[in-house]
């Protein structure tokens, strides 16, 4: 219902400047074909009742009660009894040339008002009354004079209300069929989604097992043959991770659910930390990784960091994947173009190049340039997809030169915003000598799942840390309630009361840790998951499966937040 309204309202205001000028030419052949007062007076009467009309659809925004159903309801048939009476008089002053305009013009009414209005019936019959009477009235006038030549247009005006009821019915029809579908979208949707996060903390939780046993084993004496083994075990789990995050990127694109997070960034060091990580990964293969920055190149500006990275990582992993000998080269630069400055970020190789037919479907979601192309090299065929549009978010675009045997070259152009502002430090800087702040730190662990307990235990015992653990979300509450922590590791789906919920009593009991910062440590890494935390005064998010340099990060700055509190 109320959706019906608010999009009638919509149209009703914006039609109105159509209706004005339309009422002036009425008003204009009104006079050449029955020259008197009448014309003028009826299209002041006409601006008078329109702007009322637009006055009383400007208030409908929600669901309307009874009352200002009738206010709507009288109002539409005043004004619409105003626009059809020209058509009256036409009948009885402007000869047969009158009869049959001011036929027209109930009949066009009769047509906008069936079209615009079907949504509400009550509407529709108080637009509809009116030109209808008039439609009717103005023939049977001539057969009540004993015209029986009138009989053919009252038969005329029948049919012609015959098709236009067919028209209603077929309209509402239509439209009802319009919002099942979708409303079954959006169910569908919601089920996708849904699935999405059950699979993503599913997966992630035995993946943060993986992940923090390998970063410990690295950590100890192994001989080479068991190094090796963990390095295999560390790519996989990258990729398999990989995999995954494009899984998830793509469905929140697709879903328009994927938000982008601008801050002030050092654009030279971003680049030159990809150029270092991706480095010794070029040379196991023999290929050189050159990096060249132009001098105009800007160091600080405004852009999402984190889908940057995404873009760049995406397209120097494909250049190394698919070159096997020379070189593959970044390149940034900074151009004025005509609609503002730009950045422009170049990956080229020395690889074989791409066919002009297969260039452009490389952008497509699944799709590769070869059909042997996963089994040789592996991936989703995904990344470049989620490249292009994540580059379309982000104002620019991204495209491909090629020409096969003379390489590639892909290019990332986005707008270039400056500033001015000091750059955040990395997590990795902020993680620097992070461990000694963790010495002797209390911190309250709400999660569910043994393994993860397990991992966590692992992983911060060492640095000093003082854990207590909780496995649902009552107890959380029932601990922060009875003293003091220095953090509090919250995971989402946990019995008797989700994190959410736990935050959010933990938060608003005024207790010893109601300042207590809490970072969300979930497997749930889809974006409303995040606004969802946001929504409760969540300050971090660790996403599972669990980087030991973020985490160490967000205790940092909780250490550093809880050392401030026990100052004051």
């Amino acid at each position: 219902m109320t959706g019906s309204y608010t999009l009638l309202a919509a149209v009703r205001r914006k039609e109105l400047p159509t209706r004005l000028v339309l009422a002036a030419a009425l008003a204009g052949i009104g006079y050449w074909l029955a020259p008197s007062v009448w014309p003028a007076a009826w299209f002041a009467l006409v601006v008078v009742t329109q702007f009322a009309d637009w006055a009383v659809y400007r208030g409908i925004t929600r669901e309307p009660d009874t009352r200002r159903t009738t206010v709507w309801v009288l109002a539409t048939f005043a004004s619409t009894a105003v626009y059809t009476s020209l058509g009256a008089y036409l009948w009885l002053a402007g000869g047969q040339a009158g009869q049959l305009f001011g036929m027209l013009i109930s009949a066009g009414g009769l047509l906008h008002v069936t079209i615009h209005m079907h949504h509400v019936k009550s509407l529709l019959m108080a637009a509809a009354l009116p030109h209808a009477l008039v439609f009717f009235s103005m023939p049977l006038r001539g057969v009540l004079a004993g015209d029986v030549h009138m009989w053919a247009l009252v038969a005329g005006a029948v049919m012609y209300v015959a098709h236009l009821l067919v028209a209603f019915r077929q309209a509402n029809s239509t439209t009802r069929q319009l919002a099942d579908e979708r409303n079954r979208a959006e169910q569908a949707s919601k089920a996708k989604s849904d699935f999405l996060a059950t699979i993503s903390h599913e997966i992630r939780t035995p993946m943060n097992a993986i992940v923090t046993a390998a970063h410990l084993l690295r950590g100890s004496r192994l001989n080479k043959a068991q190094r090796e083994q963990v390095e295999i075990l560390t790519d996989a789990n990258d990729v398999l991770l990989s995999l995954l995050n494009d899984v998830l990127d793509l469905s929140k694109i697709e879903a328009g659910k994927m938000a982008l997070e601008y801050a002030d960034v050092d654009l030279r060091r971003t680049v030159q930390g990809l150029h270092r990580l991706w480095r010794p990964r070029a040379a196991a293969k023999g290929l050189e990784l050159r990096l060249e920055m132009a001098d105009d190149a800007p160091a600080a500006v405004s852009l999402d960091p984190l889908r940057l990275k995404q873009i760049l990582s995406n397209l120097i992993s494909n250049a190394v994947k698919f070159t096997q000998k020379g070189a593959v080269t970044i390149r940034l630069a900074a151009e004025a173009r005509g609609d503002g400055e730009v950045l422009v970020f170049d990956v080229a190789d020395t690889g074989a190049g791409i066919a002009p037919e297969a260039a452009e479907r490389l952008f497509d979601a699944f799709e590769q340039g070869e059909a042997g192309t996963t089994r040789k090299h592996g991936g989703s065929g995904l990344g470049l997809a989620i490249s292009r549009r994540l580059a379309t978010l982000m104002g620019g675009g991204l495209g491909v030169e090629s020409e096969p045997g003379h390489g590639s070259t892909f290019r990332l152009v986005l707008p270039l915003v400056r500033s001015v502002a000091d750059t955040e430090a990395a997590p990795e800087d902020a993680a620097a000598g992070g461990e000694d702040a963790l010495r002797n730190m209390e911190v309250l662990v709400a999660e569910d799942h043994p393994v993860n307990q397990r991992v966590l235990e692992l992983l911060l015992a060492p640095l000093g840390c003082r854990l207590t653990f909780c496995e649902d979300g009552g107890k959380a509450v029932d601990l922060a309630a009875g003293r003091p922590f220095d953090a509090i590791l919250m995971d989402m789906q946990m019995p008797v009361l989700d994190g959410l919920e736990a935050t959010r009593r933990i938060k608003a009991g005024g207790g010893p840790n109601a300042g207590t910062r809490v970072i969300a440590l979930t497997a749930n890494a889809l974006e409303h998951h995040r606004a969802a935390w946001a929504e409760v005064g969540v300050e971090a998010f660790v996403s599972k499966p669990i980087d030991a340099g973020q985490l160490v990060a967000a205790l940092t700055r909780a250490a550093t937040d809880a050392a401030v509190r026990q100052a004051a």
